[in-house]
């Protein structure tokens, strides 16, 4: 007996073995894909480079077909390349709006400087000096020297060389005009974070700001900052920001319209960047920047501070001028190559610090410092997919087919939820598919109502976690519900959701924004883009934090799900997910957009009122019944999509 025992210990543990063996397979695969995808991307732009069409003048004819066809893939055809003028038209009136054109009048200046705050905030303003060119330190004196707000004081440590010796000679032409302006040469260079460290000793102020020697600020940004402070105690602080080129504000490169404060994006990516100002009692018991991330060091002291602090407000306004020139990080990042792995140290340091373990930080195609975040599975636990479905084999076959051939998480269970089918093709499938372990069909009799379907399916749910699937969705990522889980176990997560593709590879969805369309409801960003765009600010190419993810795959904990009593069933074909993921947020819990998690979406329209007029008032009843309940909520505007962005468009289109 005991024999027996120690056999079928052993093909347990041998088992376990293999199953380990082909989970860590499983994951190179994914790996290799996403990597093929992306060398193919670097590969199509090393080829659209200039220099490369130069070095071959033979190539001249065959590139002007490949750039032709490149615009109408990207662009989708004569109409998107029109679309795309359209755009750069508007770009170019949002960069005289937010350039000198914003700058406040004489009776702006006179009010803002008259304005009387509640208690005592004095900003210090940190700036490290290294052979700033002259005209790039007079010009950042000037735009702080010019402030509207007046109670600050401009913090300059200089490690400039002797042959820039002139530094501390116009810093001290200043300082004879201004007292607020405060001095002192470094007896050695001690790099980024080394000088601004010794700004911050010569701080007396309670709010400390971060400010670049060849930079720009607004001159309203410190009454911006004030106020916020006043209304809603904010102790951290950022604004958008714009980098432009030849000494002129109004040339932009870039406009950087952010989102308010997201964990996962701030992981990201270091978007929120400048303008930072934040409550000096942040700063107690850790420092300023760490020497260790130089060229990073931002990013590390973000990361620090926005965990710690209570409140961090977004400014909605274009507020710091970033300069471009040779050598800037503005410019390009191989200028400062240990910026990358600084950054990357960065994420890592903090992440640790959070609790989190066995995570990979890897560079994404849209920027070297732009990271996808891959977090090791805590555990196996078992994943139900509720599909629900009428008919529609072709669908339904294509969908199942490619769950149980493409994924290599292995603990799940998938439920279809049978609703009148009328065709005796799709019940011989149920037949075939009720044979299979892993999938079971169950029967919803009554009209159709998507989320009463659901919640259905989910009372027959056996796993930990509920995967809302579409039957019209298949399969891409073979690690797809690996990289849903990820994010799902987080005790801090409430939904997660899939990057999904038209079959042209046009995306169908990636994260939804309350407020948007013509509806004023809710709108998919980046609807029909192609899929080797990066996205806004290469917003398609890392995790991020969004309001809501579309019901068509969405994976969330069931404990979560029947806590909130599943899909608002008043809510019958419309805006059923983005409800359950408002009353999510609602609760305190990050809905979280993932784009390697990737599915085609064929949105057949495989269920609904066949009455376009019925089902259209259907629609117009549900949006106007979404509207009233969350009317606060989309007054307050959507966190993660900048006002500054027109509601009419889904292309992060400004409003000019």
């Amino acid at each position: 007996m005991n024999n027996e025992e120690d056999l079928l210990e052993y093909y347990k543990a041998a088992y376990e073995k293999e199953k380990q063996k082909n989970s860590v397979l499983a994951g190179k695969l994914a790996d290799a894909e996403t990597e093929i995808a992306d060398l193919d991307f670097k590969l199509k732009r090393i080829k659209n480079n200039p220099l490369w069409k130069i070095s071959k003048p033979a190539r001249s004819l065959m590139h002007l077909i490949i750039r032709t066809k490149d615009r109408v893939v990207r662009y989708g055809s004569p109409k998107g390349i029109a679309r795309k003028l359209k755009s750069k038209a508007i770009e170019k009136k949002a960069q005289k709006k937010h350039g000198r054109a914003s700058f406040p009048t004489k009776e702006q200046i006179l009010k803002q400087r008259s304005t009387v705050f509640e208690g005592e905030v004095k900003f210090s303003i940190l700036v490290p000096l290294y052979n700033t060119p002259k005209q790039f330190l007079t010009e950042m004196i000037d735009s702080v020297v010019n402030q509207t707000y007046e109670n600050w004081e401009l913090c300059l440590a200089d490690g400039s060389d002797a042959e820039h010796a002139y530094v501390g000679e116009i810093c001290a032409q200043y300082r004879t005009k201004d007292s607020r302006i405060v001095y002192q040469k470094l007896k050695s260079n001690e790099g980024i974070s080394g000088n601004t460290n010794e700004c911050y000793k010569m701080a007396t102020g309670n709010y400390i700001g971060l400010f670049d020697h060849d930079d720009i600020l607004h001159p309203s940004v410190l009454f911006e900052y004030r106020k916020v402070i006043a209304k809603q105690g904010a102790d951290y602080i950022y604004c958008d920001e714009a980098t432009f080129k030849n000494g002129d504000i109004d040339k932009m490169i870039t406009l950087h319209f952010k989102p308010d404060y997201a964990i996962d994006t701030l992981r990201a990516n270091n978007y929120i960047c400048h303008f930072s100002v934040f409550a000096r009692e942040l700063l107690e018991g850790t420092e300023l920047f760490r020497s260790q991330f130089d060229g990073s060091q931002d990013h590390d002291m973000i990361l620090r501070l926005t965990t710690a602090a209570k409140k961090v407000v977004h400014v909605p306004k274009l507020l710091y001028y970033w300069r471009s020139h040779p050598g800037s990080v503005a410019s390009d990042i191989s200028a400062k190559t240990y910026a990358i792995e600084a950054a990357r140290g960065a994420v890592a340091d903090h992440l640790k610090k959070q609790g989190f373990e066995n995570f990979e930080i890897i560079s994404s195609r849209a920027f070297e410092t732009i990271f996808r975040i891959k977090y090791a599975l805590t555990g196996t636990p078992k994943i139900s997919i509720i599909i629900a479905n009428k008919d529609h084999y072709e669908d339904l076959s294509r969908c199942v087919s490619s769950i149980l051939d493409k994924s290599t998480y292995e603990n799940y269970e998938i439920i279809v939820v049978e609703n009148n089918s009328t065709t005796s093709e799709i019940r011989e499938y149920y037949e075939e598919l009720n044979r299979h372990p892993k999938v079971r069909v169950v029967t919803y009799e009554g009209e159709f109502n998507y989320s009463r379907i659901n919640n259905f399916g989910v009372s027959f749910a056996t796993g930990e976690y509920i995967l809302l699937l579409n039957n019209d969705t298949q399969v891409i990522s073979v690690n797809w519900m690996e990289e849903l889980l990820m994010y799902g176990q987080r005790a801090d997560v409430g939904a997660v959701g899939a990057k999904l593709y038209y079959p042209d590879k046009t995306i169908q969805h990636a994260g939804i924004v309350i407020g948007l369309g013509a509806h004023r409801t809710a709108g998919h960003t980046h609807y029909k883009v192609n899929y080797e765009n990066v996205g806004y600010m290469g917003r398609l190419c890392y995790a991020q934090d969004v309001t809501a993810v579309t019901g068509a795959c969405l994976l969330v904990k069931k404990k979560l799900y029947e806590q909130l009593g599943g899909l608002d069933e008043s809510f019958a074909v419309a805006l059923n997910d983005v409800d359950f993921c408002l009353r999510l947020r609602e609760k305190g819990y990050l809905n979280v957009f993932n784009p390697y998690c990737e599915l085609y979406h064929f949105e057949s329209l495989s269920r609904g009122l066949d009455d376009k007029d019925e089902k259209a008032e259907r629609y117009n009843e549900e949006s106007a019944r979404f509207r009233e309940k969350w009317k606060t909520a989309l007054q307050a505007g959507d966190p993660y999509y900048n006002p500054n962005f027109s509601l009419d468009h889904s292309d992060f289109t400004l409003q000019v």
